[in-house]
């Protein structure tokens, strides 16, 4: 067997390749692309004998996705995503100096397959499918990302020169009617020319139908509400950085919204979509992110149990002698528990087993987020049930009268 360690940069790769004994045979620096994995495969072929398979090769690198990646599965190699925290672990296992390049982190990688990748997880091949849906779903959950960090930098502006228009909208600066009366409006001196019919306009235009003529009497009352101003100067160039901020979050709005549309479609293609969309709190994007996060290939988890603890929800124990502490899983893919998190929420209100196992949990002293991340590892454990037997979620199968009568007994 080989076993090669790959420190991967934007365009280029530092290659350890080493023997079942530890031996270091090659030593190379390859270029990112086709060359580079032509390379990479004249490399392997020559210490390799004429029985032997690419499933022989087993490579370290601290990615899971790319086109270089996809190169590798493609060849037949065996590859193992190596988390970078772990990776600077091993380092200080194989010296003490400090001493650190990207050759050495290609021979770490090595030999950390080498000896010990039965404790690490191999990149599995999962359909053409689930890849898109991941590639959608998260650059619509990124976007939505980068709507909030333009949210935040508007409502610090406003904070400055124009706290009536928080006083309107408080926390929904990023919702249409906010983008609408703002970007006609984005300064005191525009507010106060607005008038009850100009602003249904907007409103109507924006969107809304129902309660219009409520919420415009009160938009215009918090926009003519006595409040601290800024200098002449200053609120202009305030106003000028106001309109450009409003103009950027109304085109992400249009963009999320049509790329929304493509997750819900693209899942909607895929063969679990039933499954995922039968638990309660998934939706389609919700849905689109739990599976584009587990994947969908079958031999992935062993059990539910390692699903659980990949998806971030289960909780880690730290003993040692007398004390004992339970504590949430900080190292975790974030998007994957973020969505399971909101599923737990959601699902309060869809299920009444749900509802009575969060109920339980938090009468035993346990907070709203650790009762939620509980409810959250429970569900997990339950997707996990219905994906394994192509079965849809049954309420009563997955909380049996008898538990539901025990629950809100302790609760």
């Amino acid at each position: 067997m080989l076993f090669i360690g790959d420190d991967w940069a934007e365009d280029h790769h530092d290659i350890a390749l080493v023997d079942e004994e530890g031996r270091l045979l090659v030593q190379r620096r390859l270029p990112e692309g086709i060359q580079g994995i032509e390379d990479l495969h004249e490399l392997v072929a020559d210490p390799l004998d004429e029985q032997d398979g690419p499933d022989q090769v087993m490579v370290g690198i601290e990615t899971d996705q790319g086109p270089w990646v996809a190169a590798l599965l493609a060849a037949g190699y065996t590859v193992f995503a190596v988390n970078p925290l772990q990776a600077a672990r091993y380092r200080d296992r194989l010296g003490t100096s400090g001493a650190k390049s990207d050759k050495g982190d290609a021979l770490v990688l090595a030999e950390l397959v080498r000896t010990d990748r039965r404790h690490h997880r191999p990149i599995t091949a999962d359909s053409d499918t689930a890849e898109e849906v991941k590639v959608l779903a998260r650059s619509h959950q990124s976007l939505i990302w980068a709507r909030q960090r333009q949210v935040n930098v508007l409502r610090s502006n406003l904070r400055e020169y124009y706290p009536a228009a928080l006083a309107a909208f408080g926390n929904s600066l990023a919702d249409r009617d906010a983008v609408a009366v703002l970007a006609a409006a984005p300064g005191p001196e525009a507010a106060r020319k607005l008038t009850p019919a100009r602003v249904q306009t907007l409103l109507r235009k924006a969107g809304r139908r129902r309660y219009l003529e409520s919420r415009t009497e009160e938009i215009i009352t918090a926009l003519r509400s006595g409040q601290l101003g800024a200098r002449a100067g200053i609120e202009a160039a305030y106003t000028a950085t106001t309109k450009a901020l409003i103009a950027v979050i109304a085109e992400l709005n249009i963009q999320i919204q049509a790329l929304q549309g493509q997750v819900e479609e693209c899942f909607g293609r895929h063969p679990d979509a039933e499954i995922y969309l039968s638990q309660p709190g998934l939706g389609a994007v919700l849905g689109a992110r739990v599976l584009a996060e587990f994947g969908d290939d079958p031999h992935r988890y062993a059990d539910a149990r390692a699903r659980k603890n990949y998806s971030g929800m289960s909780p880690i124990t730290r003993a040692s002698g007398k004390k004992r502490v339970v504590l949430a899983r900080y190292a975790r893919n974030r998007r994957l528990s973020d969505a399971l998190y909101g599923q737990a929420f959601a699902a309060l209100n869809a299920s009444p087993g749900a509802r009575a196992y969060y109920a339980a949990r938090r009468s035993r002293g346990a907070t709203h987020h650790q009762a939620l991340r509980a409810l959250g590892n429970r569900l997990v454990g339950i997707l996990h049930g219905c994906l394994r037997h192509h079965t849809l979620y049954d309420e009563n199968t997955a909380w049996p009268a008898a538990q539901k009568e025990d629950i809100p007994a302790a609760a």
